[in-house]
């Protein structure tokens, strides 16, 4: 700072007392505005006036807490990338030492000459402006800078109410107004500013003017202002730079340099003035200064917030930036209110630090917008979830559109986030079709049942009393139940899981509890888009509740991660204007099912290679994944849900905005007559995963139980010589499947009665095996006699001549067709 040291805090006297009240009472009696009933009582004295004019000033508030500084707040990617920043003020605060000595020269100089001389009130500041706005038309103004810091700090105390009327009322109480109330505030404000420099040096209290003093139409404190106008920090402003800024205070936007540079200029000149009669710049720099435009010192910067510029960073990165915002806006951790919730966001000069990897969300967007262009006249949508296994953490999250909130966003523009629940982006989900089915395999595991036992995948129909839940009921009609393909009458539950084949499925429903199928899925985090429960009924097995992809991109990498499940989390660290470091959401990682479970579960998955995604390309390097397709009934949504160690990814292609089916439709240029989980969804999650995978180290899934793969080794009971039926029931009694031969052997058990069995009674096969019984025909007959002898062949009926239908083919040959 210059020769000017600040003087030493005063506490008002008697005489100072007087003084402010004379000074309240000569500007409102000369205005006119007092009424007989706000004169004062007659005093008979000067003493009885002192003490009277002490106890008036005494008993107005005194008391000033001072507010938290409206700051910005940021957003980063876990690499410390700058996603967005957040601002209901654009402020950055910085200390004084940091505020370049000619800005602290010009808004002294204009603003209050004698700050460093007189205490909190200008006593001769306030009679020199009191004459010379009677005998001009000046309006000359008498707050020093310790009063405008203290009317700057009630604005601001005011602007942090949460009741919106009580907001209203506290700003225009802080603000100057003509008439009684008006000098009653400037009154107030004396009081204040006196209490305050007991408090504060004269440096503070200039650091803190400079910090929360409004520089423009939306630009408050010094350092902002530097960077806005000038592209500069506070510290390394000129003298010219300086005098352009300490003019705006006057009016904000009257001033505003960008909103109007020639009212801007004409009030810099002035500060130049005032900085030549305080001897701060010299006569050749007021008039280099003067006679410069105020055009060419202006570097005007885009102080543009929110989400719609974190893809100006890192591609596709606004929908993900837009989740923590909600986030942020409704968990409890950051305020018991909504309204503290996203104040802290915008006033709270955060820094928040997110789990976001800008290569792998650079690669999903890549992805998803090279699956269907955002644009493509088809319409159809892609959104992908990436989430690290073991840690919940949201490592990308990309849709092939462009974050746009405007109320009418163009086609290929949205802010619905398709990846996230209703609460936190818009959309409610999307039905999961066959990638819920893991959950139902999941099940089977625990009730003791294998990979290799033998399931019914016919298609059929299913009566409601075929399935049980022990902790509801329903009714209704018979559930009638297709497969997209072909399949045998019976089949391993691997080859069910592999081929995704509906029935089979039904048909292992249909031999668990349905309540605990829903309920392993909940543990693992599963719930609708809307924030319900998952309904308990059997055509739900298939996948149709919607869910959001996010949430099913965590369930499965419970998977990967031996068993612990870990609730997605965006944010990685959130520190305060301070540095203090603040509670962030857990992401409540915990054992949700054993090590072995998931083992068996990433084994099963890993077979969908030679399944229903066998057109898809291993990934790289012979790196392990697993996963599962998904299709709904008709088409309408399909997803790819996979895993490596390292990272799981759902992806989901289908209508955002309608259940529609994908039928003869040209997506991406390429006419689908049927688009299934394998389409689209399958060669996105790949198009990420193999580029995202390379240079982490390739890792083996752990081997399952050979109990899950192959099951228990039971007996076939003894059914021979039993009747067909009786056999069956043995046999279904024993967990087996049976089968009934359409042909008949002669033996010696009674006609019609199990003639034998294949596995035969006393085998060891795996329970749930398929055991197909043949019938007895009853004894063979006799045999025939034997023919007469035939006669010598002639010359002319020689072996290998005549007739060719019934030639035998020599050796090693065929007989065609």
């Amino acid at each position: 700072m210059p020769s000017r040291r600040p003087a030493s805090a005063r506490q008002v006297n008697a005489l100072q007392a007087v003084g402010l009240l004379l000074a309240f009472l000569l500007v409102a009696t000369v205005g006119g505005v007092l009424s007989a009933g706000l004169f004062m009582p007659a005093v008979a004295s000067t003493s009885a006036l002192t003490k009277t004019s002490v106890g008036m000033f005494d008993n107005l508030p005194d008391e000033l807490a001072l507010p938290k500084l409206s700051q910005k707040s940021f957003i980063y990617a876990a690499d410390g990338t700058l996603l967005a920043t957040f601002y209901s003020q654009n402020r950055i605060v910085v200390p004084l030492a940091d505020i370049a000595l000619p800005m602290q020269h010009a808004v002294i100089d204009v603003e209050d000459r004698r700050f460093y001389d007189h205490g909190a009130v200008d006593l001769a500041g306030m009679a020199r402006a009191l004459v010379k706005n009677q005998l001009t038309d000046s309006n000359q103004g008498a707050s020093t800078l310790t009063q405008q810091y203290v009317k700057n700090m009630l604005i601001q105390a005011a602007n942090q109410i949460d009741d919106p009327v009580a907001r209203a009322k506290a700003i225009n109480d802080a603000r100057d107004a003509t008439g009684v109330e008006g000098y009653a505030r400037k009154l107030r404000e004396a009081k204040l500013a006196v209490t305050l420099e007991k408090k504060l040096s004269k440096d503070d209290i200039l650091q803190g003017y400079l910090n929360i003093a409004q520089f423009g139409a939306s630009v408050y404190g010094v350092e902002a202002a530097a960077r806005h106008y000038f592209g500069v920090p506070a510290k390394d402003l000129d003298y010219l730079q300086a005098a352009t800024i300490a003019g705006i205070t006057r009016s904000p936007i009257l001033y505003d340099p960008e909103r109007n540079p020639k009212k801007s200029q004409e009030r810099r000149n002035v500060v130049l003035a005032a900085m030549l009669r305080e001897k701060d710049i010299t006569q050749q720099q007021y008039d280099q200064g003067r006679a410069t435009p105020i055009e060419k010192t202006l570097n005007i910067g885009k102080d543009r917030q929110g989400c719609v510029t974190a893809d100006d960073s890192v591609p596709g990165s606004a929908y993900f930036c837009d989740y923590v915002t909600k986030i942020i806006a409704q968990d409890p951790v950051f305020g018991d209110t909504k309204a503290k919730r996203n104040n802290l966001l915008y006033t709270g000069g955060l820094s928040i630090t997110t789990t976001l990897d800008p290569t792998m969300q650079g690669l999903a967007d890549a992805a998803v917008k090279g699956a269907v262009p955002p644009e493509d006249p088809s319409g159809v949508g892609v959104a992908m979830s990436v989430v690290e296994p073991g840690t919940g953490k949201i490592k990308a999250m990309a849709q092939n559109r462009a974050f746009d909130p405007s109320p009418e966003p163009p086609a290929g523009h949205t802010a619905v986030n398709y990846n996230t629940d209703q609460a936190y982006g818009g959309s409610s989900g999307f039905p999961p079709g066959s990638t819920f089915k893991p959950f139902t395999l999941l099940e089977w595991f625990k009730e003791g049942h294998s990979l290799q036992e033998v399931v019914a995948g016919s298609p059929r129909t299913y009566p409601m009393s075929d399935f049980h839940a022990s902790c509801t009921g329903f009714g209704g009609k018979p559930w009638k139940l297709g497969n997209a393909e072909r399949s045998p009458a019976y089949m391993t539950v691997q080859d069910a899981t592999k081929n995704s084949v509906n029935n089979a499925f039904a048909d292992m429903a249909t031999k668990l509890d349905l309540c605990k199928v829903f309920q392993g899925a909940e543990e693992l985090g599963v719930h609708k888009g809307d924030g319900g429960k998952l309904g308990i009924y059997p055509s739900n097995v298939i996948g149709t509740d919607s869910v959001a992809p996010l949430t099913m991109a965590a369930a499965f990498a419970a998977f990967s991660a031996d068993g612990t499940f870990c609730s997605p989390i965006a944010i990685e660290s959130v520190k305060d204007r301070t540095g203090k470091s603040l509670p962030v959401p857990d992401a409540g990682c915990h054992q949700a099912i054993s090590p072995e479970l998931a083992h068996a579960m990433a084994y099963g998955l890993s077979k969908v290679w030679s399944g229903t995604a066998r057109n898809v390309q291993p990934l790289p390097d012979r790196r392990p994944a697993s996963g599962k397709t998904g299709t709904t009934s008709a088409n309408e949504d399909t997803w790819f849900v996979g895993f490596t160690r390292q990272l799981c990814s759902a992806v989901w292609v289908g209508y955002p905005n309608s259940f529609t089916p994908m039928h003869d439709v040209t997506i991406n240029g390429v006419f689908r007559r049927y688009v299934y989980g394998s389409t689209i969804a399958a060669p996105a999650w790949r198009a990420f995963m193999a580029p995202a995978s390379q240079g982490m180290p390739v890792e083996q899934f752990p081997a399952p139980p050979s109990s899950m793969v192959y099951g228990v080794q039971v007996t076939v009971p003894r059914i021979l010589g039993m009747s067909p039926d009786a056999a069956t029931k043995t046999l279904e009694a024993a967990g087996f499947h049976v089968k009934v031969d359409a042909a008949t052997i002669y033996s010696s058990y009674p006609a019609g009665t199990v003639a034998a069995a294949s596995p035969g009674p006393g085998a060891r096969v795996t329970r749930g095996s398929v055991v197909t019984l043949t019938v007895s025909q009853g004894a063979a007959p006799p045999p025939p006699p034997p023919p007469s002898p035939s006669p010598s062949p002639t010359p002319t009926d020689k072996p290998g001549h005549g007739g060719g239908k019934d030639q035998t083919p020599p050796p090693g040959q065929t007989t065609g067709g």
